[in-house]
Parts: C-alpha cells; sequence; structure tokens
C-alpha cells in the first residue's frame, strides 16, 4: 500500500500574519523560515493525527483488493473521486462509481464493492489498483480550532528552539494534548 500526494493544499491552516502575531514578531526578515515552520508543523501535525487538515488530493495505490472494506489512510474524506484498475495494456480502467459505496464520515473512512459485486482483477500483481480521493477539512477556516492552536505552538517551539531537542520523536506536551482528541488509533 503507498500514499501520494497528488495536489498538495493551496494554502495553510495558520497565515503567515498569524504566526508571526503569535510569536510577537514585527520585522519580516524571518518570513521565509517562519512559513517553512508553518508548512513543516501542519505536515508533522497531519501525520500524527492521520487527518488532512485543508482539502488536498491524494492517492492509495494496492498490490490486490483486501477481503474487508478498504480502509482510507486520512480522514476526513470529503469524496472519492477515482476507483482504477490495471489493464494488461497498463493504462488504468476507472471503475463505475455506482459498482462500490464510500463511508467517508466512518473512522476510518471506508470504500467497498456494493453487495453482490465483486471487484475486477487487476492484469499486475503490482500497483494495480488506484483509489483516488479527497481529504482534508476545507479551507483555513474549516479547520478545528484547536488543531491550529497546537500548529502555532509547534512552530514557536521549533523557531525558538532551532537546534534538535528530544530525538525529534515527541511533540511538545501542550501541543499533544491539543491532537490527542483527533488521533486517528491504528488497531
Amino acid at each position: 500500500m503507498t500514499l501520494s500526494l497528488i495536489a498538495p493544499p493551496a494554502e495553510e491552516p495558520v497565515t503567515l500574519a498569524e504566526a508571526r502575531a503569535h510569536l510577537r514578531l514585527d520585522a519580516a526578515e524571518e518570513d521565509a523560515l517562519l512559513q517553512a515552520l508553518v508548512t513543516a508543523a501542519r505536515t508533522a501535525l497531519e501525520a500524527e493525527t492521520r487527518r488532512a487538515f485543508i482539502t488536498q488530493q491524494w492517492r492509495l495505490t494496492l498490490d490486490d483488493w483486501p477481503s474487508r472494506p478498504i480502509e482510507l489512510p486520512l480522514a476526513p474524506v470529503a469524496e472519492v473521486t477515482a476507483v482504477k484498475v490495471a489493464l494488461l495494456s497498463g493504462a488504468m480502467l476507472a471503475i463505475d462509481p455506482a459498482f462500490y459505496e464510500v463511508d467517508a464520515k466512518g473512522e476510518p473512512p471506508r470504500l467497498a464493492a456494493k453487495r453482490g459485486q465483486a471487484w475486477p482483477m487487476p492484469a499486475t500483481r503490482l500497483a494495480g489498483i488506484e483509489v483516488e480521493f479527497t481529504a482534508g477539512y476545507g479551507d483555513a477556516a474549516a479547520v478545528p480550532q484547536p488543531l491550529k492552536q497546537a500548529l502555532l505552538l509547534l512552530v514557536a517551539h521549533w523557531f525558538e528552539n532551532r537546534a534538535p531537542v528530544g530525538g525529534g520523536r515527541e511533540l511538545p506536551l501542550t501541543v499533544s494534548a491539543l491532537v490527542a482528541p483527533y488521533r486517528r488509533m491504528r488497531l
């Protein structure tokens, strides 16, 4: 299973001005660093929570159809835009959306063939199935405030502590507490 970003978010959950205000910075001389920290913090918190904050397009590539519904690795899912299977020619054939159903609101979001249907077998053993989907809360205004606050705190932490701290494996406790209700657990 491979997850690939097709189209990144068009904006960040917090603006450069919001990050600058949070850090009480007046000068713009470190704006490039600050913007990079905002993007890095969003990416880290999305990985930590297994959620997409801002609308973005993803592709999940599979070798074979699972015996259970396909669990989409990111939430929230707005829609499944395409399900494709490899042909002998190497082209990918789109499967009619009437053939499958999506539980976008589930935790985790899932995709399954409708009752009485069987998924078509891909012509290749490796990477013969693609599921393209849109994930994210929407625009920056739709991102839950605790996630935005966690992002700002993580940016501030990294801005103030530019040398590696704690091996880089753990989030500061306040950030961890803010994202805890949004973590998707793996069972």
